[in-house]
């Protein structure tokens, strides 16, 4: 389909390194080089598309006057994880080697992404960030982010369980899609028999609902202590890696990552997520920027 005209943007639809991308850029001139944002898509890794997100995309470079890149990744389970992850991670590179291209300072270049997006900004940064050969990231904005798969079971999956468009349960079945494993493994899951004690044991000092503060904690209720189950581990090993729980990524990588503008919702199973990453970040002596929506939902 044609792209809409826009009085304010010239938009382009182009690849990096074969990755798709459109790319939103103001038509005013500027005195210098702008900033750059690359946004990635929400959808759980399997639906959205730069179209879908068209509208986010245009009003975050008219209102921000920056040069926008909307990375279209592959979806799963036609393309299997970690494909999405590699997209972003192409055309986030490409961007960076070529910032001034596009009229863009190299040196204020910003990741961004809502939902599975904003685990894929929060990954990029983890793993660009000791790298020499290309400009530095400048910040992340994560918006309401699945950041961990060990524990299902914190305050804001128990007070959110059932709430709208992402239930607790339907969390972790679009999960297991997304990764293309067997659904009935959920409960399993849900309960955390995919994790041995020794890993729990390990980051516990991470993942822990004596870290979230209590006034995000009325009603919770610890859960039964749950018996590990190996075959489930094995087949669900990717949940433990940081590229889907960039929460358990050691403290000589969350040291170096950029400032952070943290979004998190009230109403959201991801809400506890983004308070642990949070604290985390500030712990390591990351400028954090935290907005929490209190009327808000996923």
């Amino acid at each position: 389909l044609p792209l809409c005209r826009d009085s304010q943007l010239c938009i382009k639809d182009l690849h990096f390194d074969e990755v798709p991308v459109r790319i939103y850029l103001p038509k005013v001139s500027s005195a210098g080089n702008r900033r750059g944002v690359i946004f990635f898509h929400g959808g759980c890794g399997m639906f959205g598309s730069i179209r879908s997100y068209e509208r986010v995309c245009r009003n975050i470079a008219r209102k921000a006057d920056s040069v926008v890149v909307s990375v279209g990744y592959r979806l799963s389970p036609e393309h299997k994880y970690p494909a999405q992850t590699l997209d972003c991670l192409t055309a986030t590179e490409h961007f960076l080697k070529t910032a001034g291209n596009y009229g863009v300072d190299p040196a204020r270049i910003i990741v961004c992404g809502d939902s599975a997006g904003g685990t894929f900004a929060a990954t990029v940064c983890q793993e660009l960030v000791k790298r020499r050969d290309i400009p530095k990231i400048r910040a992340q904005v994560l918006i309401y982010p699945f950041l961990q798969a060990l524990n299902f079971n914190l305050p804001s999956h128990q007070q959110n369980a059932f709430t709208a468009f992402l239930s607790r349960e339907r969390m972790v079945y679009f999960i297991l899609k997304y990764l293309n494993k067997d659904c009935s493994m959920k409960e399993a899951v849900l309960a955390g028999s995919h994790v041995p004690e020794s890993m729990n044991l390990k980051y516990r000092k991470w993942i822990n609902p004596d870290l979230i503060p209590e006034i995000f904690k009325p009603g919770y209720k610890p859960p039964l202590p749950s018996s590990f189950l190996p075959e489930v581990h094995e087949k669900t090993k990717e949940l433990l890696r940081t590229r889907l729980s960039p929460l358990i990524a050691e403290d000589a990588i969350l040291c170096c990552l950029p400032e952070t503008c943290l979004i998190t919702c009230q109403h959201d199973v991801l809400r506890d997520d983004g308070l642990l990453y949070k604290k985390r970040l500030e712990d390591n002596n990351v400028k954090v920027n935290w907005y929490h929506m209190a009327d808000g939902f996923h």
